[in-house]
C-alpha cells in the first residue's frame, strides 16, 4: 500500500512556518480524510489541519512545540491506494479567521480537564504571546488565565475574556513581534566556537520574562537610589527569638516578613509610591500588596504576593511568606497568589549580592532590593563619643519610575523604610 506525505500547508501570504501545538493522533492510529490531525500556531492564528486522505499514520516527524516550515513533511500516512489527496490551504490572507472551537469529542477521546493551577509548562502559542505583548500582560498574569482549549491550553477568547474583567486595565501599547529599537549601530558579532560553546534555547517563560523586562526599561525611565542601614538591633532580636518563634507558632522567622512589614509601613507614610500609570492618569492603589521576587527551581523568576501586608501581624506575615516561598519551590502557587501586587521587593542578599539595581515590575512604579547583611567595623556615636564597633550593615536600593516618582518621594520613602529597620526595638517580645 502506498505511503503518502502529509505536509505543512500554506498558512497565508507572509507566513512561512508554524509551531506544532498538538497531534490528535499518534503513530499506528487510523485517521479519516478531513479529520483534524494536528493543531498548529503562528503569530497570526491558531489552526486545525485536517488529513487530506484516510490511512494509518506510520511516522510523525515533528513533535510538540517544534517549528516546521510551509511545505515540510509533517507525517507519513499509509493508505489503501484509493485515497485521493486533497490540497489544504489554511487561511487565504494574513487576516485569517481564528480556528473554530473543537467539535464534540469522539468516543475514543479522553476527557479534558481545565487546569486552573499555575503551570509554567502550559503551551503559549505565538498568537497568545503577541496579544499579551500588546496588552501589557506579564508572564505571571498570563499563566493565571484558565484555558478552555485542549489540556487547558489558553486560547484567544480566554485572554480577551480575562481582559474584560481586569481590575486595573492598562492602555494597550501597539507593538510588533521582534521589534528592535531604531539604531544605526550594527549588531555586535557573537563569537561562537563550534565544539566548545553550546546553545541553550530560551523556554517560553524565559522569553516572556525577557520581553517583560525590556518593556519595563523602555516604558519607565529608571532611577535607582541607595542607602546603607545598620540592622544590628534587628539581627540580634531575630537571633534571640527565632527558636521561640518557631516553637510558639510552628513557623520559621526569616528576615523577609520583617522587610515586608517595613515596606508596608513606608507605603502608608508615602502612598504615592504605591501607584500605577495609565497614560496621563495615576492610579493610587488603596491596597498594599507586596510582591516577592522568588526564584523557581527552573531558574526563572515569579512574584507571589502578600496581600494587604499592612493589616497583618508579624506572625501572619511570616506564615504567608513561608507558604508562598514553599509553594514557589514546589510549583504549587495558585493563580490568585501571584496577582494584584502593587509594590515588589527583591532580596538579592540571599544570593550573596551586596546590592542590586532591580527592574520595575510593570505596571508598578518602584521596586526595592535588599542586599546581603554583613558585619564590619563602623564608627558609631555613643555617650562616650565616637567609637569603632562591629555592626551588621545592609544596603537598600530603590529603582523607581521617574515619570511619576521624583527624587524627593523616592528618597524619602527609602529613608523611611531604612529607619524602620534601624530603629527596630530589640526589646520587643513575641
Amino acid at each position: 500500500m502506498p505511503i503518502l506525505e502529509f505536509k505543512m500547508p500554506k498558512m497565508g501570504e507572509s507566513i512561512s512556518e508554524a509551531t506544532i501545538i498538538n497531534w490528535t493522533k499518534k503513530v499506528g492510529d487510523f485517521v479519516e480524510a478531513e479529520e483534524t490531525l494536528v493543531e498548529v500556531a503562528t503569530d497570526k492564528v491558531d489552526s486545525e489541519i485536517p488529513s487530506p486522505f484516510s490511512g494509518t499514520i506510520t511516522e510523525i516527524r515533528f513533535g510538540k512545540d517544534a517549528i516546521a516550515a510551509v511545505g515540510e513533511v509533517l507525517a507519513l500516512i499509509e493508505t489503501d491506494g484509493k485515497a485521493a489527496g486533497k490540497k489544504i490551504t489554511i487561511g487565504k490572507t494574513e487576516g485569517a479567521t481564528e480556528k473554530k472551537e473543537p467539535k464534540a469529542k469522539t468516543e475514543n477521546a479522553q476527557p479534558t480537564t481545565v487546569n486552573r493551577q499555575l503551570s509554567t509548562d502550559n503551551f503559549l502559542s505565538p498568537l497568545i504571546i503577541s496579544i499579551a505583548q500588546k496588552e501589557n500582560l506579564s508572564i505571571e498574569e498570563l499563566q493565571t488565565i484558565s484555558g478552555s482549549g485542549t489540556d487547558g491550553r489558553i486560547q484567544k477568547s480566554d485572554v480577551f475574556n480575562y481582559l474584560k474583567n481586569r481590575k486595573y486595565p492598562i492602555q494597550s501599547i501597539p507593538t510588533t513581534n521582534n521589534q528592535q529599537p531604531t539604531t544605526s549601530f550594527p549588531k555586535p558579532k557573537i563569537n561562537f566556537i563550534e565544539g566548545k560553546d553550546r546553545i541553550i534555547e530560551m523556554d517560553r517563560m524565559r522569553k516572556m520574562i525577557a520581553d517583560h523586562m525590556v518593556y519595563s526599561k523602555q516604558t519607565s525611565p529608571h532611577v535607582t537610589s541607595y542607602i546603607e542601614v545598620d540592622v544590628t538591633n534587628l539581627v540580634d532580636w531575630r537571633n534571640k527569638y527565632k527558636d521561640d518563634f518557631q516553637k510558639k507558632y510552628n513557623e520559621k522567622l526569616t528576615f523577609t516578613p520583617i522587610f515586608v512589614d517595613a515596606v508596608a509601613k513606608g507605603i502608608q507614610d508615602f502612598p504615592l509610591i504605591n501607584v500605577s500609570v495609565d497614560e496621563k492618569n495615576i492610579i493610587v492603589h488603596s491596597d498594599i500588596n507586596i510582591g516577592m521576587a522568588t526564584a523557581l527551581p527552573s531558574g526563572n523568576l515569579i512574584v507571589p504576593v502578600v496581600k494587604n501586608a499592612n493589616e497583618k501581624s508579624l506572625f501572619e506575615l511570616a506564615k504567608t511568606v513561608n507558604h508562598l516561598a514553599e509553594s514557589s519551590r514546589n510549583n504549587k502557587l495558585k493563580p490568585e497568589e501571584i496577582q494584584g501586587s502593587t509594590f515588589t521587593i527583591s532580596n538579592v542578599g540571599t544570593f550573596g549580592s551586596l546590592m542590586g539595581t532591580p527592574i520595575i515590575n510593570q505596571p508598578e512604579v518602584a521596586i526595592l532590593a535588599f542586599g546581603i547583611i554583613k558585619k564590619r567595623p563602623e564608627v558609631i556615636t555613643t555617650e562616650k563619643g565616637d567609637e569603632i564597633a562591629i555592626r551588621s550593615m545592609m544596603y537598600l536600593s530603590l529603582s523607581f519610575d521617574h515619570r511619576v516618582v521624583d527624587g524627593f518621594l523616592g528618597g524619602s520613602f527609602l529613608r523611611k523604610v531604612g529607619d524602620f529597620l534601624e530603629q527596630f526595638d530589640h526589646n520587643t517580645t513575641l
